[in-house]
């Protein structure tokens, strides 16, 4: 078993639970339904298959739904694919008529007041770079720096503008009710700026009754400005580096990717690392060594999870890529557990100062007695949260009788999440543990474990005890 989390996105080349069942039989914990593709009624069809999978089997999933936010687009394009030359003058104009790679339209109604002289605009995933040289209130003209082919619909960045559309679009609170509805495990919110984006989503989640974790995407520079509120009012954070690519320099993406994976151990937060992990194997059954290497760099930087994109949506290898994911992790995780990790405390809220600190001392006992695992009772899964951040080298089996605590558990590195009625008393629950244990194989009678846990059990913010126990069968 890996302890590292791994997230495949689901779509056509994984819509039948067979495949998704598979995925599953190699480590994909979370699945994620993209709706910046398809219509709910395409994604209902999908989660009724994950479901499907999810009711076969005895490894615990969770579901996350990514919002779209304000994807920017040039509008319809003829003839679709006319080449673009550096130095060409090119106009953009407001409104939504048919163009021509030289002048074409946009589907956002407040580029020209937004956008100033002097800013650069890309297009295509950066494929095409332009320079603003002069605008009005209807046509912004702009000078080709990077030529290529123009084509319909194509995304485009702003990285020096700010936007004034808000991250979460009339679309997305569609989706959010649809989550909503559905009791989606997590929800991820699109072009992050600022703490109070991500405030807004979660009264909103609050006030409709719903327990829905919130990760924020980190993709565009301004939000690095802000980046410590923002890992602080988010439930976990992805670094979503194919838009950090093309906004900002591509050489500076790896040391935020490391910055941000830094942070959120600090603060106690899952960090997810995404795009483009083994982009080949959409069209390869064998991923490159240069993507293995970003797999297993990721994991050293100690990120929670790793994501799968296209490679699992559209791709043609869905569970073979999710067996080479699992296996870069497998012996990375090897490699980490041979090599002793600092262990700095995490800062956290007073309210769980007490539980960090013995999440802290636990994984120290854990190593110096040679602990098989760690098992801990979360009801909240704030506790299976901080032990996880705290980088123990042995699995955490973690407890809650909440169903969807025991979903959200799964980003969190290294944790087995088992969803059980609260026991009476410790001893029952080391009973409940020692049965669980020795039925899965997980260790022999007579190894050592650590138990985590407070009195009474199933109350937050109670974990106060650190338990040296010996499996026994009685």
């Amino acid at each position: 078993m890996i302890k590292t989390k791994i997230i495949a996105t689901l779509g056509p080349s994984c819509s039948n639970s067979d495949i998704i069942k598979a995925m599953t039989d190699n480590g994909v914990d979370v699945f994620r339904l993209n709706f910046s593709h398809g219509t709910l009624e395409e994604h209902g069809k999908l989660l009724e298959s994950l479901n499907t999978a999810r009711s076969q089997h005895h490894h615990t999933t969770a579901v996350l739904g990514d919002l779209c936010g304000p994807k920017i687009r040039t509008n319809r394009i003829e003839p679709d694919g006319d080449e673009l030359h550096t130095g060409e003058k090119i106009t953009i104009v407001q409104g939504s008529e048919v163009g021509t790679a030289k002048r074409f339209g946009t589907n956002y109604e407040h580029f020209n007041k937004d956008i100033a002289i002097g800013h650069r605009i890309f297009i295509d995933d950066g494929r095409i770079a332009l320079r603003v040289v002069s605008k009005n209130d209807n046509e912004v003209v702009c000078e080709v720096i990077i030529a290529g082919v123009m084509r319909s619909h194509k995304g485009i960045n702003l990285p020096d503008t700010q936007i004034s559309i808000p991250s979460i679009t009339k679309r997305d609170w569609q989706c959010v009710d649809w989550a909503i509805e559905k009791k989606l495990d997590f929800l991820a919110l699109s072009f992050v700026r600022s703490a109070d984006e991500i405030k807004q989503l979660k009264d909103y989640i609050r006030k409709a009754g719903a327990n829905i974790k919130i990760v924020a995407k980190i993709e565009t520079p301004q939000v690095l400005k802000h980046l410590e509120d923002v890992i602080k009012a988010s439930d976990a954070i992805l670094v979503a580096r194919g838009d950090l690519g093309v906004e900002m320099d591509l050489a500076e993406v790896p040391l935020i990717q490391k910055r941000i994976t830094q942070l959120c151990r600090r603060f106690g937060k899952p960090v997810v690392v995404a795009t483009q992990m083994l982009q080949s194997m959409i069209d390869s059954p064998v991923a490159t060594r240069a993507e293995v290497s970003d797999v297993a760099n990721a994991i050293m930087d100690l990120t929670d999870a790793v994501m799968l994109s296209g490679e699992t949506a559209v791709g043609k290898y869905p569970v073979k890529a999710a067996q080479t994911i699992q296996r870069i992790a497998s012996v990375t995780e090897a490699y980490l557990d041979q090599n002793e990790l600092i262990r700095p405390k995490t800062i956290t809220t007073d309210d769980l100062a007490l539980t960090a600190s013995v999440a802290h001392n636990a994984g120290q006992i854990a190593d110096d007695i040679g602990a098989k695992l760690v098992a801990v009772w979360s009801q909240t899964g704030s506790s299976a949260r901080l032990l996880s951040k705290a980088r123990i080298g042995v699995p955490i089996l973690a407890f809650s009788s909440d169903q969807r605590t025991c979903h959200q558990m799964c980003l969190d590195y290294g944790v087995i999440p088992r969803c059980q009625p609260i026991p009476v008393d410790i001893e029952s629950f080391t009973g409940m543990v020692d049965r669980l244990i020795i039925n899965r194989n997980w260790a022999n009678i007579g190894e050592k474990i650590v138990l985590v846990a407070g009195q009474p059990l199933g109350t937050a913010s109670a974990t106060n005890a650190i338990i040296v126990h010996t499996i026994t069968n009685d």
